[in-house]
């Protein structure tokens, strides 16, 4: 299965030090190995990005960066886990390398696909391959 962990950060511009992005990159190279970590990166500030909405049938669009917006999604990664317990046993590696410096939160969700139960449209695909 696979599942979205969502890194949660309260945008202060503040950069990770050069331990902190060396010792991620050991554990990514390490999940990448092992076969968890399919995919991961970390997102602009949102002063670089675009909020667009549909409400009411019309279209609309905000430039960032967001002024209401305490928390933001700082980045995720796509993690190859067998249950969402050992998906948040994934997360909780990431997490902890971060020690006591910072204040993050990840919201892991699993991604619909055709190996999940709940996907009507991947069943209806994967019904019209045969």
């Amino acid at each position: 299965m696979r599942f979205l962990s969502m890194i949660r950060i309260q945008e202060s511009g503040r950069l990770p030090s050069e331990q902190l992005m060396a010792d991620m990159g050991r554990l990514i190279e390490q999940m990448t190995r092992e076969g968890t970590l399919v995919d991961t990166a970390g997102l602009r500030p949102t002063a670089e990005g675009v909020r667009v909405r549909l409400q009411g049938g019309r279209l609309s669009r905000t430039d960032g960066p967001f002024a209401e917006a305490k928390e933001v999604i700082g980045g995720y990664a796509i993690l190859q886990a067998d249950s969402m317990a050992h998906a948040i046993e994934l997360t909780q590696r990431f997490l902890a390398l971060h020690g006591d410096e910072w204040d993050l939160e990840c919201e892991v969700r699993q991604i619909e696909g055709p190996d999940s139960e709940h996907c009507a449209a991947a069943k209806a695909m994967a019904a019209a391959a045969v």
